[in-house]
């Protein structure tokens, strides 16, 4: 079984908005709403997990019913940080779906993530322990230590940018959370960051610069005229 977490607990303060970004309405439809029609749609994702405050719980309920968002089997509360909020979710699957094999990590707020990055995540995870999907870097990157002056120019080649879905075998992963400091949780900036640093094999697979990740209002203007090309 393929389980998928969907993280709808960030609050977006980023946007500026009076609510947080997965929240907001797009063509009278929110932006979480989309991202639940492609795992919806997968038929390789059998369950669905949502990690979400309790304050926006019903929200997400009233819309996963009414555009008949089946795969769902429970909800975790949000964490004091994002991966306090995925661990969060792997208990949930624990406690309602403890046959998945492979877990997939991703973001409410990315909305335009495609069917063939969630099946090349998932044969990732089949494959080694974990999947990335990942985007070369174009802008050559410098490293500084106090932001003032370059200390070491980075070779752009070897460099990758992080997408999100990140798919696992779940058991490897949910017993590294089990294993760790609630601080080294807290501190991990990345879903695949605690995998690879406990000795698990994370592939990258191709991501795809659509796969944008809304955070800002030109994110949020990007999606919208993504959307019109569309229809």
């Amino acid at each position: 079984m393929n389980t998928a977490i969907i993280l709808a607990g960030g609050i977006g303060s980023r946007m500026g908005a009076d609510r947080p970004k997965q929240f907001l309405m797009v063509n009278n439809k929110p932006i979480i709403s989309y991202c639940f029609d492609i795992f919806q749609n997968h038929n390789q994702i059998d369950k669905i997990v949502v990690v979400v405050s309790k304050e926006w719980q019903g929200f997400v309920e009233e819309y996963a019913q009414k555009y008949g968002v089946e795969k769902i089997c429970g909800y975790a509360p949000a964490g004091r940080t994002r991966q306090h909020s995925i661990y969060n979710g792997l208990k949930c699957i624990e406690e309602n779906a403890n046959d998945t094999e492979i877990v997939i990590v991703h973001d409410a707020a990315r909305p335009l993530v495609s069917n063939r990055i969630i099946s090349d995540c998932i044969k990732g995870a089949s494959d080694f322990d974990g999947a990335m999907p990942v985007i070369s870097v174009k802008d050559t990157v410098y490293q500084s230590e106090d932001g003032k002056k370059i200390g070491c120019l980075l070779k752009r080649s070897e460099l990758f940018a992080g997408q999100a879905p990140e798919s696992f075998k779940f058991k490897k992963y949910y017993k590294i959370h089990n294993e760790v400091s609630d601080e080294e949780i807290g501190t991990t900036a990345g879903s695949s960051e605690i995998a690879y640093r406990h000795g698990m094999e994370i592939r990258m697979v191709e991501g795809s610069e659509r796969n944008l990740k809304i955070t800002t209002i030109e994110d949020l203007e990007t999606f919208e005229s993504i959307l019109k090309g569309v229809n």
